[in-house]
């Protein structure tokens, strides 16, 4: 009990100087300022199991990602795009994410590489790592007895095969074929599959009947036989250049015996092919068509099919068409297409819009690198980034990227190991930017781009969940 007079002096003071000790309120806050706050880190991680790929560069927690795991109640669909100016790590990502990824033993992984040095692919490195030959498709090497792909491979069904034949025609083109071209091409192809039975029917069987059409042909549609003759000549001639032209000795013969296609991994060298030509569409068409009908099985396995360049897919309204069928097989047979694109801007405002928007929606996960801020917004709008990662994408340095995995969206900081680095930076300007950086050089570049970012996220909190008009 206090002493009476320290009460009495206590209430004496408090009537001259008022209370001693200031009242304070308790703080309160809501959640959403809470969020907009701690912005970097308010979105939740995306689990524990999978495959790292490095940290968050805000709250420094480690970031794994694996649309296996996430697939169904996280992920949507487990397809993934990477975009990104050439320089900023696009590479060393990939690289190290299949290698990562073929730890587990029940993945599987095909890459279509389309771009190389030195007369051999970027994956050449990791697949002698591996033990592993690449399937190099080369003109002059196919000549002299190298891989064939045939795309009348009986293991492909025959509405595969004529699907696929009037693809390669209509990229050619560069238009759908008309009603009278397409019907010579389906009988050609009926006739080739119904009376060639002691071998692989080839192209050259397919030119051949469209050049001499049987009299049965046009008796059954009741038209002349050189009506038949003429609609078929264009696509005997567009036909003729992968049996005698510029890209012959490639799909002009049998599937080549012993491509091993129970693998880990599948390399598809495709740097000997001009990546600017039209035949790059035409062979990546191929090659994804006899991989749907061969390589995908019903089976436990979990695989990835990874595609360097793949406007030459997305901007073509042909081969994207394949490709849609080939994604939406994916959630039912455990499949993940990785596409690898420069510049969005180049498909998506081109012929094929339609088709292009119809696969990127399919892929629930993004990845950007550093575009210019033209190119940024311009992704940002086509993908629904929110604001504030639009405007930080041409701030980042080599190795981070905007992730966005189903509107969860954190910058990421790539880590790449000792073990992976003389693997994964191949390309020269790759490694003189990033490799040969000393460690402190590397973290300065990093709290760079972090204060960069925190400053904009400190001036900006307020659009914290505004999206980009």
């Amino acid at each position: 009990m206090r002493d009476p007079l320290s009460v009495l002096t206590d209430a004496f003071t408090s009537f001259l100087f008022g209370k001693v000790e200031t009242t304070r309120l308790p703080v309160r806050t809501s959640t959403g300022q809470a969020q907009a706050v701690y912005l970097p880190t308010a979105a939740p991680g995306l689990g524990d199991s999978g495959v790292i790929i490095g940290r968050e560069v805000y709250s420094g927690k480690g970031y794994i990602y694996d649309p296996f795991q996430l697939y169904g109640q996280q992920l949507p669909a487990p397809h993934w795009l990477v975009l990104g100016e050439s320089g900023n790590g696009k590479s060393a990502l990939e690289k190290t994410y299949v290698l990562r990824q073929l730890r587990f033993r029940d993945r599987q992984v095909v890459v279509l590489d389309a771009q190389g040095e030195d007369g051999v692919g970027e994956w050449n490195l990791i697949a002698q790592e591996l033990g592993i030959t690449p399937i190099r498709l080369d003109p002059m090497a196919a000549l002299d007895h190298g891989i064939r792909l045939n795309p009348l491979d009986p293991s492909i069904t025959t509405t595969g095969q004529l699907a696929l034949l009037r693809t390669i025609i209509e990229v050619a083109m560069g238009h759908g074929l008309d009603e009278r071209s397409g019907f010579a091409l389906k009988v050609a192809h009926a006739y080739v599959n119904e009376t060639i039975i002691e071998r692989q029917p080839v192209l050259t069987d397919i030119v051949e009947q469209l050049r001499h059409p049987e009299p049965e042909s046009a008796e059954a549609m009741n038209v002349a036989i050189d009506d038949v003759r003429a609609w078929g000549l264009d696509v005997a001639l567009v036909l003729d250049r992968l049996v005698d032209g510029d890209l012959r000795g490639m799909f002009d013969g049998p599937t080549t015996v012993g491509i091993d296609l129970d693998a880990p991994l599948i390399v598809f060298d495709l740097s000997h092919i001009d990546r600017n030509s039209i035949a790059m569409p035409i062979l990546m068409a191929i090659v994804g068509v006899w991989l749907e009908h061969t390589w995908i099985r019903p089976d436990r396995k979990k695989r990835i099919f990874l595609v360097e360049e793949a406007w030459h897919i997305i901007a073509s309204p042909f081969v994207a068409q394949l490709f849609q069928r080939l994604l939406k097989f994916g959630r039912r047979l455990g499949l993940s297409f990785v596409a690898v694109v420069h510049h969005l801007s180049d498909v998506v405002d081109g012929a094929a819009a339609k088709e292009a928007a119809a696969i990127l929606k399919m892929a629930s996960t993004r990845t950007i690198y550093a575009q210019k801020a033209d190119e940024a917004r311009a992704t940002g709008r086509v993908l629904g980034l929110p604001r504030w990662a639009v405007e930080i994408i041409p701030t980042l340095t080599p190795g981070i990227a905007v992730w966005d995995v189903n509107g969860n969206v954190q910058v990421v900081k790539h880590l790449v190991t000792e073990t992976e680095r003389p693997l994964v930076f191949t390309d020269r300007a790759m490694t003189e930017s990033a490799s040969d950086l000393t460690d402190d050089a590397l973290r300065a570049a990093e709290l760079e781009a972090e204060e960069r970012a925190a400053a904009f996220v400190e001036q900006h909190l307020g659009d914290s969940e505004s999206t980009v008009a």
